[in-house]
């Protein structure tokens, strides 16, 4: 199976990855030491990408691995985290094994994203906590325009959750390899139907927030 991003991995890499990496202008780094926050046992990345990630999570104390449907990006992840190619809706991780479960600006990657959700729950142990940490369902989109970023318009169809190309910009990912939208009643709905509960929120970037940030976790039974 081939993967949208195999074709864009070598210029994420090269291009796009070291033009938002320098800094931290979308605040991942904050919202995983304030939503996932220091802990000593196994962190799996879903979506993991090129493992630009890894040293965060790995900073804060965790055992961090990744998997991805990526060849091309895994094939720059390789040093960064130990990874598996893997359909992020059909994981191969044992039933509650995992103490921590994230996912990175990846699911408007993942059209099937309720059933990754499901499946961060299956492989958490009762406690364990999956955070969230993707692109704002309110304010980014096709709905979206943020060339101005002092006075983003939104337009209608943030209600309509669909899959686009539509972008603001060429400078981006979205206009290459499109984007599947929840409006954040759908976005939560598939965390308490996955048997989630839901701890605490954090939003990242400015002006507007870019970036919205959901701290779950396996309800003990």
């Amino acid at each position: 199976m081939r993967a949208a991003y195999d074709e864009i991995a070598d210029w994420y890499e090269h291009e796009f990855r070291p033009r938002t990496a320098a800094e931290d202008p979308l605040d991942i780094r904050h919202l995983l030491a304030t939503l996932l926050g220091p802990g000593e046992g196994r962190c799996l990345e879903i979506g993991c990408g090129t493992g630009a990630n890894a040293p965060a999570i790995r900073g804060l104390g965790w055992t961090v691995i990744g998997v991805d449907l990526s060849a091309g990006m895994l094939r720059h992840a390789a040093g960064r985290l130990p990874t598996a190619r893997a359909d992020a809706a059909r994981l191969p991780v044992r039933d509650g094994s995992l103490d921590a479960v994230v996912t990175v600006l990846a699911h408007t990657d993942m059209p099937e994203y309720p059933a990754v959700v499901r499946e961060a729950a299956r492989v958490l142990r009762p406690g364990g906590a999956f955070v969230h940490i993707g692109v704002h369902p309110a304010f980014c989109g096709g709905f979206a325009d943020r060339a101005e970023q002092a006075a983003i318009v939104i337009r209608p169809g943030y209600r309509d959750g669909h899959w686009t190309r539509d972008s603001w910009t060429d400078q981006g990912v979205r206009d290459k390899v499109g984007a599947s939208h929840w409006p954040l009643p759908e976005l939560l709905h598939a965390f308490l139907e996955a048997g989630l509960a839901l701890e605490r929120f954090g939003e990242g970037g400015s002006p507007t927030p870019t970036v919205l940030g959901i701290r779950s976790a396996r309800v003990r039974t």
